[in-house]
């Protein structure tokens, strides 16, 4: 009676192909992710936006469920509330990627909205800001 299985050969095979795979497939599934938790950080600038603008216009902290994103569990940005001027409408909102954080080492760097809607980005290194904040923002 012979039995059948896989030989070795058959199996490093298989392996080698599921590797190739993978080193194609995994970056562009890391970058779908990053790109899902910037939509977050960006939804978040304008829910805080809009609480601010309907709830307290001269709030100088922002409340539970609004001070990071995403709103529940383990924060991949945090939300502050800088102060304002009449440069900026009266106040503006960054979110700053969480220290430790998936997206510490962003190239998007810190999202800043404010009052008059306008966009934008800091980010740590020499990068054209603008190349960054059209990036960053885009079809949002």
């Amino acid at each position: 009676m012979r039995r059948r299985a896989f030989t070795l050969l058959e199996l490093v095979i298989a392996l080698a192909a599921v590797a190739i795979v993978a080193a194609y497939a995994l970056p562009g599934w890391y970058a779908q992710i990053a790109r899902g938790h910037r939509i977050d950080a960006v939804a978040a600038l304008y829910r805080a936006a809009q609480w601010i603008d309907t709830q307290n216009p001269s709030a100088l902290a922002l409340p539970a469920g609004y001070e990071q994103a995403p709103s529940t569990g383990r924060p991949v940005y945090r939300l502050r509330i800088a102060s304002g001027d009449e440069t900026n409408g009266g106040y503006a909102i960054s979110a700053e990627p969480a220290a430790g954080g998936p997206m510490r080492d962003d190239t998007c760097g810190t999202f800043v909205l404010d009052a008059t809607g306008v966009r934008g980005n800091r980010v740590a290194s020499g990068d054209a800001a603008a190349t960054v904040t059209q990036m960053c923002w885009k079809d949002r």
